[in-house]
């Protein structure tokens, strides 16, 4: 890894800034579709949101920008992004509780290994291929079923698309939190008997948030 690959502990960046403006899109997120239900408007902020999340992992690694805050940044940004959605779609009915409380326990659990991780001198881990494809699958389908609430054929075609984008990404942010796991488990081995870490599941190398 060169010095421009590295991360910096630089703050005031491009795409840290483009990270801080995805934040304070969530609330206005959640009032747009809890509010006025604008649900046209609240799908475009959503739009922005990941376009802003490609955008600013593009330009980290054009202007050699990537900075440890901003591995922190998008991932948390991606998270309440998430969390936000699913409280709107639930609170609507849209969505049933059980599916909600499925991925919000999946962060509840992957947030109990924090502890562990700094205990041991780690930060939080980097985000891994598995765990960003979870990510865009939900991103993808959660404004699919903001979509699909209606009666016209557009809203039952995108319903059903939402529907199997929402399986899928649950089924791979799971199984991304079970590879967490062992990540987590083949550090403290590591650090006790005292042998490099392996990634396990056969990621030979994990990636750092698009940031």
């Amino acid at each position: 890894m060169t010095v421009d690959q590295a991360a910096s502990d630089r703050v005031l960046t491009v795409p840290n800034a483009l990270s801080f403006l995805r934040l304070l899109g969530v609330p206005l997120f959640l009032w747009l579709a809890l509010g006025p239900k604008a649900d046209g408007w609240a799908i475009v902020v959503l739009g922005i949101s990941s376009f802003t999340d490609w955008l600013d992992g593009k330009l980290a690694r054009l202007l050699h920008q990537t900075s440890r805050l901003g591995q922190l940044l998008d991932p948390a940004a991606d998270r309440l992004y998430i969390f936000a959605t699913v409280l709107a779609l639930s609170l609507r009915h849209i969505m049933p509780w059980w599916l909600a409380a499925v991925l919000i326990a999946r962060d509840i659990v992957l947030a109990g290994f924090l502890p562990v991780l700094k205990r041991h001198g780690y930060g939080p881990l980097p985000v891994h291929y598995l765990g960003k494809a979870a990510t865009f699958n939900l991103l993808y389908a959660l404004p699919l079923l903001l979509l699909g609430d209606g009666h016209e054929t557009v809203n039952h075609v995108a319903r059903i698309i939402g529907w199997a984008f929402a399986i899928w990404g649950t089924a791979l942010y799971w199984w991304a939190g079970g590879l967490y796991a062992l990540q987590v488990r083949q550090l403290v081995r590591a650090e006790r008997f005292g042998v490099p870490p392996s990634v396990p599941g056969g990621l030979d190398h994990v990636e750092g948030a698009a940031v």
